[in-house]
């Protein structure tokens, strides 16, 4: 199998990639499958593109693998999903380089504090922890990282 080929979102593929982001988020064990879910995914990716989100695919033979959103003016990995399927082969990895691409030189990102797998998987990968605190429109106590380039004195 050819590895997964990162690229630009298609608007015709929003549909398809609420899929993925709910069966990665679902995969969590945080939140259950439900159309409610899958629909509130998908009108927040309508709004978040409008809002400034660059968003992602990779894109394995016509199936979408992970998403992945970017708010880079704000030097923000806003989300990232592997689907259950594509995980544990390195696209996680890979989408980060992709990230680390576009934003060279600082990240910040949060993520829900009971998604241990999550975190702790941003803490290998270079991460720092800053704070934590509650996001009101969902009741989940988010972590706060951030990734600055390092540099050489």
């Amino acid at each position: 199998m050819m590895s997964p080929t990162i690229r630009p979102a298609r608007i015709d593929e929003h549909e398809e990639i609420a899929r993925v982001w709910m069966n990665s988020w679902v995969s969590t064990g945080l939140e259950s499958a439900s159309n409610f879910l899958l629909a509130k995914l998908r009108a927040r990716i309508s709004l978040e593109t409008e809002q400034g989100w660059s968003l992602f695919v990779a894109d394995q033979d016509g199936a979408i693998a992970a998403m992945l959103a970017l708010h880079l003016p704000k030097k923000y990995l806003d989300q990232l999903f592997v689907a259950p399927e594509y995980q544990a082969l390195g696209l996680g990895r890979r989408l980060l380089a992709f990230t680390r691409q576009q934003l060279p030189n600082e990240i910040s990102l949060r993520c829900v504090r009971e998604n241990e797998k999550a975190w702790r998987w941003y803490e290998r990968e270079g991460f720092t922890f800053e704070t934590e605190q509650v996001e009101p429109m969902t009741g989940f106590v988010m972590k706060y990282y951030r990734w600055k380039k390092e540099t050489t004195p």
